[in-house]
């Protein structure tokens, strides 16, 4: 979703992701406040979390192991996908084997109707991340990595809770607003972290969102309330990444198609693959595998799905993320395995 693609991807590019759980499971790791807060806990965890991956999956890249040790990427997980949440005052809940979970107290009508953005220059949470920022370029030389912005959407349920859904068709102007200010905040925070980021020689020139509550609302009110604010995000560098979670993404593909600059989309399996393709001919495409499927499945049915996205949707990143403690070691060395053959037959194909 973040990786800049040089065009010389495999066809079919397994990328793999571990729940906290699933490393408390085999490391004491405490995913608690301090590794959110504290980057010299958090670089002592992910030299951990690497060396098991390395003990685990030799031979692979699963979580950047065939890379380097130093710099670090010290920044991508802090706050989870909490931090715009945490920026207009929503507590954030800490779990030693979770990312953090916004605390459930939303934002009356009237602190809605009278809502701004907030002062960065002054905010606690924002303040806070830079300066973990200012020692993760002391430390590293660098700072790699990326924070989790979310979407509009996600970012208006957790201010708002589910009153959302019922203000987008009763109140749409109330939407309005805390859309605007959330836009503005991301807009502007994405601007200053990137700007640190550039002073330690990382240069990141685009925009992330997440959509991953897009289904729960009609493509209709998609097009009319939220798609000019992912316009907007996208202009901000005139490319951006939409991720739909493992959601049927084919109904806002139309609209998708006319923001500027997507250089990244994913979507469920049960998304119209081709549609996507079709599409987004020069798009990095990527299908969110579930971990339930990764786990359940049978051999056959998982070779049989990774040869349909191969089939339809390929070049394409199949994104295996949140794997849950439990999940066998041997059924992700074989995902990784089949991806390797369907793509090595591709390029024979190609040939």
């Amino acid at each position: 979703m973040r990786r800049p693609a040089d065009g010389n991807e495999s066809f079919l590019r397994p990328e793999i992701g571990f729940t906290p759980a699933w490393y408390r499971q085999h490391l004491p790791i405490d995913f608690g406040e301090p590794f959110h807060r504290n980057p010299a806990y958090r670089r002592q965890c992910v030299v951990q979390m690497r060396a098991e991956l390395r003990r685990r999956f030799p031979g692979t890249s699963i979580g950047g192991i065939d890379q380097p040790d130093a710099p670090l990427d010290l920044l991508t997980g802090t706050f989870g996908a909490g931090l715009v949440s945490a920026i207009y005052g929503v507590p954030l809940v800490y779990a030693a084997d979770n990312w953090p979970n916004c605390a459930h107290q939303y934002l009356s009508d009237e602190h809605v109707a009278t809502l701004r953005p907030p002062d960065l220059d002054h905010n606690e949470a924002f303040q806070n991340l830079l300066g973990q920022v200012d020692w993760i370029a002391a430390q590293e030389g660098q700072v790699h990595g990326f924070i989790n912005w979310q979407g509009l959407l996600n970012n208006a349920q957790r201010l708002r809770g589910e009153t959302l859904f019922a203000d987008l068709l009763e109140r749409p102007e109330l939407c309005h607003r805390l859309f605007e200010c959330l836009c503005v905040t991301m807009i502007e925070g994405i601007r200053k972290l990137h700007e640190r980021q550039r002073h330690s020689g990382v240069d990141l020139q685009f925009v992330t969102v997440s959509n991953c509550l897009v289904n729960l609302i009609s493509p209709k009110t998609y097009r009319e309330l939220l798609f000019p604010f992912d316009q907007r995000l996208a202009q901000v560098y005139g490319m951006i990444g939409i991720h739909n979670c493992a959601w049927n993404a084919t109904h806002y593909m139309k609209a998708y198609v006319e923001i500027p600059g997507v250089a990244y989309l994913d979507m469920g399996i049960g998304s119209d693959l081709l549609q996507a393709r079709s599409l987004f001919p020069k798009t990095r495409r990527a299908v969110m595998y579930t971990p339930m499927d990764l786990a359940n499945k049978s051999s056959l049915g998982l070779e049989a799905d990774l040869q349909r996205i191969g089939r339809e949707c390929g070049p394409a990143d199949v994104v295996c993320a949140d794997i849950e403690a439990g999940t066998p070691d041997t059924r992700v060395l074989e995902l990784v395995a089949l991806c390797r053959l369907i793509s090595t037959r591709s390029r024979s194909a190609a040939g």
